[in-house]
């Protein structure tokens, strides 16, 4: 005679791991997601707890361990990283198998654009020497800049560098893109022009803005022959990745005074060890990659994901999805999800 357990079949939910950088820091309100088993893990413990799992949440969205237990995943289905870059996560493993990516593509955007604004106007009214003289006491009388009319080229044409664009617009500066293509007539940048082909044109802008993603065809982007062909008084913004820049060439035209300075929020090494030379190279403000980090930014993330969840959940469209061979959102980009909460 059949049993009960032979007549009913017995949901599985579908595992999800969730990669922490520690036991502490994880994602506000995603437990009480329904229709998903949540395994929390840290680098040390993500071989055990990816076995088994049909998707992965990068909470740790920095992490390289992926790669060291690629092998262990054996039924993955999607991984989402709480970053706009995938540079860390992507190998070539990845890159050829049916594993979908997705990002935080949306979550940054303004923030970063507010910092590069504020990074522009504090370049424009030589806020560092302001705060120089405070700390020494002096009452030093000075002539600084406006930025209307002003010119900035933003290297990376994807949203970020739209909505810094944008934003600069609005704040009565010429703005121009620098993107894989040269065309005429974008939207928000008017005129684009070739990355590759930087070099010819840094000499029209007062500021140049980095927020491309790092691929292949990125790194060292603004390379030493960029740096020379900049205007003495040019103004560089990093926001996007470190090995944008050749930082040795940067070092040099900082110190020769052949540009007028840089605000950098990221860096080759992270975080920037105490004795590298750029803490002290002239006309220079640091930040610790915190251009995006504004108040209630974990929570934001933890909804895009939950929302990404949702629809994999029903099969639907993922956003967000990654072209895994590009290393960044393409336009249109989604892919249907394969999840089926009544899977056995």
């Amino acid at each position: 005679m059949p049993g009960p357990r032979d007549s009913v079949q017995i949901e599985t939910l579908p595992q999800v791991t969730v990669l922490c950088k520690n036991d502490t820091d994880r994602p506000p309100g995603v437990e009480g997601l329904e229709g998903l088993d949540l395994r929390y893990c840290t680098a040390s413990t993500l071989a055990d707890a990816v076995r088994g799992a049909r998707a992965l949440l990068l909470w740790d969205y920095f992490s390289t361990a992926v790669r060291d237990v690629w092998h262990e995943a054996d039924a993955l289905e999607w991984i989402h990283v709480t970053a706009a870059g995938v540079d860390t996560l992507l190998f070539d493993e990845l890159r050829d198998s049916d594993v979908v990516v997705t990002n935080a593509r949306g979550v940054f955007d303004r923030p970063i654009a507010e910092y590069v604004l504020g990074a522009v106007l504090a370049h424009a009214k030589d806020s560092r020497t302001s705060f120089a003289l405070q700390r020494e006491h002096r009452w030093q009388h000075r002539e600084t800049r406006g930025i209307a009319g002003a010119r900035a080229i933003v290297v990376g044409t994807g949203s970020i560098g739209r909505e810094i664009a944008r934003l600069l617009r609005a704040a009565g500066m010429q703005v121009r893109g620098a993107g894989r293509t040269a065309r005429t007539d974008d939207p928000d940048f008017g005129d684009v022009v070739a990355s590759a082909e930087l070099a010819a044109h840094v000499d029209w802008c007062d500021h140049l803005v980095l927020a491309a993603p790092l691929t292949s065809s990125t790194r060292g982007v603004v390379d030493a022959e960029v740096l020379s062909a900049m205007r003495p008084d040019a103004h560089l913004v990093n926001i996007g990745r470190g090995p944008l820049v050749d930082e040795a060439a940067l070092i040099s035209a900082l110190r020769d005074n052949r540009i007028g300075g840089a605000t950098l929020d990221v860096f080759d090494t992270e975080p920037l060890p105490p004795g590298h030379p750029l803490w002290d190279a002239p006309n220079v403000t640091i930040t610790p990659h915190m251009a995006g980090d504004v108040v209630g930014w974990r929570e934001t993330l933890a909804e895009q994901f939950a929302d990404n969840a949702r629809r994999w959940l029903a099969g639907e469209p993922l956003r967000n999805v990654v072209d895994k061979k590009l290393g960044y959102v393409a336009a249109g980009a989604a892919k249907p999800a394969t999840s089926n909460r009544s899977a056995k």
